[in-house]
Order: structure tokens, then sequence, then C-alpha cells
């Protein structure tokens, strides 16, 4: 094998395995020396290949978040969906992509990185997650309340999302599956826990 293709072999194989340890376990618990050691390189290798941490995160949230972007798109493009089946499978394509709290993530991740850094983050996730989720709700189907913003909807809905995501509680027992469970919370989310609606 040529070094060019042996050089791009193991860039890929750094990312392969950054995103995995950085989606299990977050950009603060999760090491350059972790990543290298699970591919079994060195670190120095490993930096031949991204100068940081924060390069190395930054890279696996732009390959990452530009495939979730891919599959909201791909929902918003299918028009013979209610926009309570196209909010469940923009629920369905985040919870894909991401084993834990997108929130959660990105916050500790927002807490630990540089100025600039913390800049290409936000700028990843308002391009990647917010836009399209808002565009969702710009939809007139969808009946979006006058006193929320689009961009403020995807926000509460990513945020209303984190039971969804790697969480023990046993909501609806034993009794229902665990994607029962999903769109009991998703429902929850959206119509809220009482059915007071219209009642003076």
């Amino acid at each position: 094998m040529k070094r060019a293709e042996q050089l791009e072999k193991t860039r890929q194989a750094i990312l392969k395995t950054a995103t995995k340890l950085f989606l299990q376990k977050g950009f603060g618990e999760t090491s350059t020396r972790d990543i290298a050691k699970q591919i079994g390189i060195t670190q120095p290798a490993l930096y031949h290949h991204f100068s940081d941490k924060e390069v190395l995160y930054l890279d696996v949230m732009t390959n990452l978040c530009g495939k979730v972007r891919q599959d909201i798109n791909k929902v918003m493009r299918k028009h013979d969906l209610s926009p309570n089946e196209q909010l469940w499978q923009i629920t369905k394509a985040l919870k894909k992509h991401h084993p834990l709290s997108i929130y959660d993530q990105y916050n500790q991740a927002m807490r630990l990185l540089s100025k600039s850094a913390q800049q290409k983050l936000n700028m990843i996730f308002t391009m990647d997650y917010l836009e399209p989720i808002a565009a969702f709700f710009r939809q007139p189907d969808v009946g979006l309340r006058p006193d929320i913003l689009p961009k403020e909807a995807a926000e509460l809905f990513i945020a209303g999302l984190t039971p969804i995501f790697g969480t023990s509680q046993l909501i609806g027992g034993h009794s229902i599956t665990p994607e029962q469970r999903d769109q009991l919370i998703l429902d929850c989310i959206i119509n809220g826990l009482s059915n007071w609606g219209g009642k003076n």
C-alpha cells in the first residue's frame, strides 16, 4: 500500500474511532490517548493527522452533523407524511446518530472548548440541527404557536428530547416497546402532559 493510502486509511480510522468515543463519552471524557490506543497507533501518530483534540472534535462534528442534516432534509422532502409523522422521523434520525442527549454533549463541549472552537461548534450546530428543524416548524401545517419563533421551537424540541437518549426511566414500564416509549415521550413534548387544552 502506498504511503498516501496508508495515511488516509489511518486518518479515517481516527475519525471513526473518535466519533464513537466522543458520542459515547463526550468531549471531556475522551482523550486522544484513548482514541490512539483503540486504533493501535501512538498519540504522536494521531497528532500527525490532527494537531489537537479540538481540531479532531470539530472534524468529527462537521462530518456527523452533516449526516444528521442530510437525514432531516430527507424527511422534509417526504410531503406525503403528516407533521406528526415527519417529527417522529426527525426524532428517529437524531437518535440514530446520538446515543446520549444532544444538548448535554453540546453544552459540555461548549464549556471546555476554546472561544474559536466554541464559535465553530455553534455554527455547525445551528446550520445542521437548528436550521433544518426550524424549517419543519415553519411549515403552515405545523401550526406553531405565535409566541414561539421556529428556531426557538427547534431548540426546545432538541432539549425536550433528552429523556429519549440513554435514559433509564421506564416510562410506560415494561408494557410498551422502546419505540412506543419514544413516541410517548415525543407526544408529551409536543402536546403536553394534560388534556386541558381549550378548557377554561
